[in-house]
């Protein structure tokens, strides 16, 4: 099973300037007519019902978007990419692997036709077009288009249920979800017989929810010892929870207690949600003989308890009207919703020089675009790139940095003498 996977998302290159002139019969004056490249596509995740789980994504590793289309003669606009968009199960929780490690949430995908943009398509380089002045009505100038954003990003998928059915290896609740719904799971006598969580409907009267069991519980679960953090999460998202306790355990108190500390040492806000603490096995004679004891243990610690067999079915049906009736009384949501968290582009920053030995390296994108589409070598085009060098307040930077003249200057690739 496949929950929380990494892919790596390429956003599509933006296309290039065009670098044309007019070329008409019977008209004396031409000109720049250069179009801008089209932008690249972005890749989008969005939430979509009728796909049930993260396997798809384990074939491959890199997902790209489509490539904008260069500009052409008279200012054509090159194409603009079509967007990739990848169909994630409803409850994907997305999130950027920073460069420090660290996650940054980008989207919780909880319903269908939800969808979040993971990496931004690079615009379009400019056309010479918009190079010509008064001063330069033959610009040989155009830019290539910005390289798309590149990500790793982590798929993190919660399963969505109103009802989790949490406790220790078993203590019956793969058997309570079998008798309360249509659900077949793997029953055995052994720990860990349920290896991913599984779900159900419960039909009450003339409503439904959906129950899920939650497995892995033991010791230690927080700290994701035996299948903790592989199926605690899954909890997150349920509204109510059936605590379930075995009724033949030395301690079923003491069980209670161990298995919300777990849930508070995971995540505080699962230890606040509401619970119905039922005790399991009233079919064994053992249990039924100290139902009275059990109950006053669980009255002691200030806790209602409710007795039932997930082999004889006995009590469960108004288990399931009392869950049903707290589902009414509980808000549609328990988390707190996500904060939203405003990142604004940064603004176009200004020059930066760095020197290696006798070579000033500009570091300016914008002037980057420019330099990787032309010919430094022609005198012409290095006069035209000198002017958008003093339009854009570099030559004062490189003078501030101490250039002289037979200096050597690089952009990007290009490399010429100041």
């Amino acid at each position: 099973m496949f929950d929380i996977i990494e892919i790596l998302v390429r956003a599509g290159k933006g296309g290039n300037g065009a670098i044309t002139f007019r070329r008409e019969k019977f008209v004396p004056f031409g000109g720049p007519d250069g179009g801008d490249g089209g932008r690249g596509g972005d890749v989008i995740l969005q939430a979509d019902s009728s796909v049930m789980n993260l396997w798809g994504f384990k074939k491959r590793g890199l997902y790209k978007a489509v490539e904008g289309g260069n500009g052409g003669a008279q200012k054509k606009h090159g194409k603009n990419g079509v967007n990739l968009v990848l169909r994630v199960p409803e409850g994907t929780v997305v999130y950027e692997k920073d460069k420090d490690g660290s996650d940054i949430l980008l989207g919780d995908l909880e319903k269908e036709g939800g969808w979040v943009a993971v990496a931004q398509g690079g615009k379009g380089g400019l056309g010479n077009v918009h190079f010509a002045s008064s001063t330069n009505q033959t610009p040989r100038l155009a830019q290539a288009g910005e390289s798309g954003e590149e990500k790793v990003i982590a798929l993190e998928l919660k399963l969505i249920a109103d009802v989790g059915i949490i406790g220790y290896p078993n203590v019956g609740k793969s058997s309570l979800l079998a008798v309360a719904t249509a659900a077949k799971p793997q029953v055995a006598d052994y720990p860990f017989t349920t290896r991913e969580p599984v779900v159900g409907v419960v039909e009450v009267e003339y409503g439904t929810f959906v129950l899920a069991e939650i497995p892995g519980l033991i010791d230690g679960a927080h700290l994701g010892r035996g299948l903790g953090h592989d199926f605690l999460r899954h909890s997150m998202r349920t509204r109510v929870l059936i605590h379930l306790i075995d009724g033949s355990a030395d301690s079923p108190v003491d069980n209670m207690i161990k298995v919300n500390n777990e849930l508070n040492l995971f995540d505080s806000r699962l230890a606040k949600k509401t619970q119905v603490v039922v005790i399991n096995k009233v079919d064994l004679a053992q249990v039924k003989a100290g139902k009275d004891g059990i109950k006053a243990a669980f009255q002691e610690a200030g806790v209602d308890v409710r007795f039932i067999s997930a082999v004889t079915g006995e009590g469960i049906a108004e288990l399931m009207r009392t869950v049903m009736g707290l589902l009414k009384e509980t808000d549609l949501r328990m988390e707190e919703p996500a904060l939203k968290i405003f990142r604004p582009r940064p603004r176009r920053s200004r020059a930066i020089i760095n020197r290696e030995g006798d070579t000033f390296v500009i570091i300016v994108p914008e002037l980057e675009r420019i330099v990787a589409r032309v010919d430094m070598s022609d005198p012409a085009v290095e006069g035209q790139v000198r002017g958008q060098i003093i339009r854009l307040g570099i030559d004062k930077a490189l003078e501030k940095a101490g250039i002289r003249r037979g200096d050597k200057v690089r952009c990007g690739t290009s490399e010429w003498e100041w």
